[in-house]
């Protein structure tokens, strides 16, 4: 009996691609829910002070409002909770209505609640909210004249230091020491953030678009003051997170304090422009990079200062100095982190987190040396190529970034360059070519799964992960086929409800790293059991074998060295009388503890830059990775291609332009605030090279749905120096800073 083509690594098809094609797929707001009523949030529009009054005559003439609630009227909840319970860094401190103090601009002040969704937006348009203003910091250059340490960078000190850096600079030939910034940028999914909240009794659903159910679960059961076992939050489809959706903010509790003060269920949607504020965006940075270097190339020290703004209320840092602890070879480092505090909302998770903007920073500082050096910028990596962890002493789980140079150089033809700036031109056009390097950790988390083989021969598999549009219902149907030896169409992959196993939030790249191994582990569970029961059965032909003599393929099993003696699984699950079940957790072990984990990747730009006008075009990219096992090639392109297409968003087009005089963001929509279209776009050319992994997980497999965005922004500001001599270090590089 021949195996089945391997099911683990093939292109297949997205599981849910007809149910989001045909319209099926129900997104948070789309969950029909008998009686609901809809809520509309009215933010502040002013950025420090306090509320010192409403007028709420207007609003209550729109037909159809039900309640206004502010501060004055909405519940009160336990005074420990009443700002939501902190526990950094997924947790926030929210805006629950349970006093007048406002802190940003776009704060949610006030929740109307009418009869259907243009009515509540009419009312909150009508409420005339006062203030009393209070003196804000809005500009970033005042706030960082003070600041002061985050306690934390996610589970890393925020400073450290390796070796004596004063000394290394002093044994430099050459120094590189410059400032680049990076500004606000927003995430703007197509689906909004959107709550519906229904209580009946003591037990409340929510329906929620969200990167974390379980968070959501238990952060609105602790701020209500409620068992976590009474809430049952639901997330079948999300349509895009990209960090924004990875914790819980105040409108969700806040569509739950309003369902149970009205006794009715609310719908709370943000408008396009209430994601900007409330709802958190990648912070302002100035990043310090110093290098020092010998003639030859080799780095005798480096620094890597980071100040980020964060809000009033809440430290929040961007981790932008973790990827220079751990890129190059320096025996002698120095990094830290500190936070100026400002008058916005608090920041968060954006897309590769740190790795974004602190890969921009050292790969534009490295690019940089190059020049001073007069050394090819990927020659010079080569020579500060790290063969371990120089931060944490600790030898790489796997590392293939010296085949991703390789073959990354050589598909672009990086040997073709000319090294000096302005050497390469197309009529009136520019051209550069620009390289970098790209790098994100490796994370795992604890989570478990159930796995059920029907009486049909199909097999249903739980877990309580979620899909945020990059593949997990796909990857995971793959795993528990491979596993179970069905074929991918007899499986049946469920998510997205707190009520199944429990499962880590879907950021951090950490998705299929953390839940795929619980999904192997239950579904060979669940395997194993099927198999005993065909073993103990008298009447079934293997009968007195052993497990380790059977394999499963192709919905039968089978007697390893006697093919012919088989059974149908559907048959063995249907004498059983029962679904066979079984239910495994799957969590990291202390391989952490032995090994640094990391993807790695090339980057290679080419960039046209009109010589008179500065218009910047990228006509391709080329990305090579090392990311571990690919459980779907054709899933895991599509993620790095967005991750691609982001970086030259970050790179070329993205900023929330701040009002100095009121902390609101100017361009919050989608006509303004800008993002990649299909014309910005050029020819992509993405390999992943072969890479064996033991250590991340039983599958060997990284997450990719982040590295992807990291190094291309320095390449696209490394490729722009090579056409126009132009350092710009200043995010995002614009035309007129090239004028």
């Amino acid at each position: 009996m021949s195996k089945t083509v391997n099911i683990i690594g093939q292109p297949l098809n997205r599981t849910d691609g007809r149910a989001k094609t045909h319209g099926t797929a129900r997104y948070a707001a789309e969950h029909p829910v008998a009686g609901v009523t809809y809520g509309f949030l009215v933010t502040s529009t002013i950025p420090s002070g306090r509320v010192s009054g409403f007028d709420d005559a207007a609003a209550r003439q729109v037909p159809g409002v039900i309640q206004i609630l502010t501060h004055e009227n909405i519940m009160r909840l336990p005074q420990e909770t009443r700002a939501g319970k902190v526990s950094p860094p997924i947790r926030r401190v929210l805006s629950l209505l349970q006093d007048d103090a406002v802190h940003y601009n776009n704060q949610p002040v006030a929740l109307v609640v009418a009869d259907t969704f243009e009515h509540a937006r009419e009312a909150a348009a009508r409420l005339l909210v006062n203030y009393e203003r209070q003196d804000a910091v809005l500009d970033f250059a005042s706030a960082k004249q003070s600041t002061h340490p985050p306690e934390k960078v996610l589970t890393e000190d925020a400073d450290t230091q390796r070796g004596d850096y004063q000394a290394g600079m002093e044994a430099a030939n050459t120094r590189v020491d410059a400032i680049y910034t990076t500004p606000v940028e927003n995430h703007n999914p197509l689906e909004p953030h959107a709550t519906i909240a229904a209580w009946d009794g003591d037990q409340l659903t929510l329906y929620d678009s969200t990167q974390y159910i379980m968070g959501v679960r238990n952060t609105v059961a602790e701020t209500l003051g409620m068992p976590k076992e009474s809430v049952h939050v639901l997330c079948p489809y999300v349509g895009g997170g990209f960090g924004c959706k990875g914790s819980v903010w105040s409108h969700v509790v806040l569509a739950a304090m309003a369902a149970r003060q009205l006794g009715r269920p609310v719908k709370l949607v943000l408008d396009r422009n209430q994601m900007f504020g409330p709802v958190g965006a990648r912070p302002v940075t100035e990043q310090r990079m110093a290098l020092g270097a010998t003639a030859d190339g080799s780095l005798t020290a480096s620094r890597h200062d980071v100040i980020a703004h964060t809000s009033m209320i809440e430290d929040w840092i961007e981790p932008s100095a973790l990827v220079t602890r751990m890129m190059y070879q320096c025996a002698n480092q120095e990094t830290t982190h500190r936070l100026a505090r400002m008058h916005l909302g608090t920041p968060t998770f954006m897309r590769a987190p740190g790795e974004a903007s602190g890969s921009f920073v050292q790969e534009s500082a490295m690019d940089e040396l190059a020049y001073a050096l007069q050394i090819d910028p990927l020659e010079l990596r080569l020579r500060n190529y790290a063969d371990a962890d120089p931060g944490k002493q600790l030898p790489w789980s796997s590392k293939s970034l010296r085949q991703c140079y390789e073959i990354g150089a050589a598909r672009f033809g990086w040997a073709q360059r000319p090294p000096q700036p302005r050497s390469m031109r197309q009529g009136d056009t520019l051209v550069g070519w620009g390289m970098a390097t790209a790098t994100y950790p490796t994370n795992r988390s604890p989570a478990a799964a159930t796995a059920r083989i029907m009486a049909d021969g199909s097999a249903i598999v739980a877990s309580a992960t979620q899909d945020l549009g990059t593949g997990t219902y796909t990857v995971m149907t793959q795993v528990a086929a491979d596993a179970l030896g069905l074929a991918v169409e007899q499986v049946t992959f469920q998510l997205g409800d707190s009520s199944f196993p429990v499962a880590p939030v879907s950021g951090g790249s950490t998705t299929v790293a953390s839940v795929a191994p619980a999904v192997q582990a239950a579904t060979r569970a669940a395997r194993l059991k099927l198999i005993g029961i065909a073993l103990a059965d008298e009447a079934s032909c293997l009968y007195g074998a052993t497990s380790d003599e059977i394999d499963v393929d192709a919905g039968w099993l089978y007697l390893r060295s006697d093919p012919a003696r088989r059974v149908a699984m559907a048959d063995v699950v249907a004498r059983n009388g029962a679904p066979i079940e079984a239910q495994a957790d799957a969590a990291p072990g202390d391989a952490t503890k032995k090994f640094s984990m990391h993807s790695f990747g090339a980057v290679f730009v080419e960039v046209h830059v009109d010589a008179a006008l500065g218009e910047i075009r990228v006509p391709r990219i080329v990305g090579a990775y090392g990311v571990g096992k690919l459980i779907n090639r054709k899933t895991g392109h599509s993620q790095l291609m967005g991750g691609i297409v982001w970086g030259l968003g970050l790179a070329l087009l993205e900023h929330t332009i701040i009002d100095q005089r009121n902390g609101r963001a100017v361009n919050g929509n989608l006509a303004e605030y800008h993002v990649p279209v299909n014309a910005d776009i050029g020819a992509i050319d993405i390999v992943v090279v072969d890479e064996d992994d033991p250590h991340v997980n039983p599958l060997g497999a990284k997450g990719i749905g982040e590295i992807g965005i990291t190094g291309v922004g320095a390449a696209i500001a490394n490729a722009v120096y090579h056409a126009t001599g132009k350092r710009v270090r200043d995010l995002p590089i614009t035309l007129d800073k090239l004028l």
